[in-house]
């Protein structure tokens, strides 16, 4: 699908991946509708950085945690631009266990509400309008945390409920292809310690030591974090080049969940 003269919703887009994604589909020439409600202080900037686009963009304060609200997002989307091609559903809340600590009863509610709730009232809502696109593109953004867990190197990065709550997107990318299909196609990538989601850029990985970041890196077949450019370039991939690919699942981890293993030395043989 072309991504030009196509409009896209991007959730999370005040800062880091979701306003990276939203600059690349606005420089190719879509029509963007960005989402956004806490970090107000990066609100500047957004505009700053999205003002070339002029009409082309919308900025929306929206709480993707209020139900109603999402319906709203979509009526303003729809108002604004006419129609719904994309739906890029980057919502999520991580506790670190190194930054909260253990769970207390609200931290785990905001990180199950936030990660795994809000994202399949969006795509409901989204849902009629996608499909009247006739190819309509949904991409969910989840965190290898569902796969590796609290383990490892990375048990001072995940918390339990995000990890399991990580677990669950999965499930629901698969469910919601074979709603979507024929007409929308539904696609996840997977990340892994990218700059701004758990990398350097963060809070959290400040608060570790030298040795637990190396151990993530080392645990990294690449030996180095993602960046936001990976992500982006993974986005427009699946948009625009992968028409046969829905339900599936793009695991963009610099090799972490396959780095745990070595492979030894090919034996010479007794033969």
């Amino acid at each position: 699908m072309e991504i030009h003269d196509k409009v896209a919703l991007v959730l999370g887009a005040i800062k880091g991946i979701g306003k990276g994604i939203a600059l690349e589909l606005a420089r190719r020439g879509a029509k963007v509708a960005l989402n956004y409600f806490d970090w107000e202080e990066s609100l500047d900037t957004l505009k700053a950085d999205m003002a070339p686009f002029g009409a082309n963009v919308m900025i929306v304060k929206t709480n993707l945690l209020d139900i109603g609200g999402i319906q709203t997002l979509i009526q303003k989307t729809l108002d604004r631009f006419g129609r719904l091609d994309i739906l890029i559903n980057n919502i999520e809340r991580g506790g670190w266990p190194v930054v909260h600590g253990p769970y207390i009863p609200d931290q785990w509610d905001l990180e199950m509400a936030t990660t795994l709730r809000a994202k399949w009232w969006v795509f409901q809502a989204a849902l009629p309008h996608l499909k009247a696109s006739g190819s309509g593109v949904v991409i969910n953004l989840s965190s290898i945390a569902g796969i590796v867990g609290r383990s490892g190197p990375a048990s001072y990065v995940f918390n339990d409920g995000y990890a399991a709550a990580n677990r669950g997107i999965s499930l629901l990318t698969e469910t919601w292809a074979r709603i979507g299909a024929p007409e929308v196609r539904v696609n996840e990538i997977m990340l892994g310690i990218v700059e701004t989601r758990h990398g350097e850029n963060t809070r959290g990985w400040g608060l570790l030591t030298d040795e637990q970041k190396q151990a993530i890196i080392a645990h990294t077949l690449l030996n180095r974090t993602g960046r936001i450019e990976d992500v982006v370039a993974a986005v427009c991939f699946l948009i625009q080049d992968a028409p046969f690919v829905t339900g599936s699942v793009l695991r963009i981890d610099g090799g972490y969940v396959l780095g745990g293993e070595g492979v030894a030395p090919m034996p010479k043989g007794v033969l």
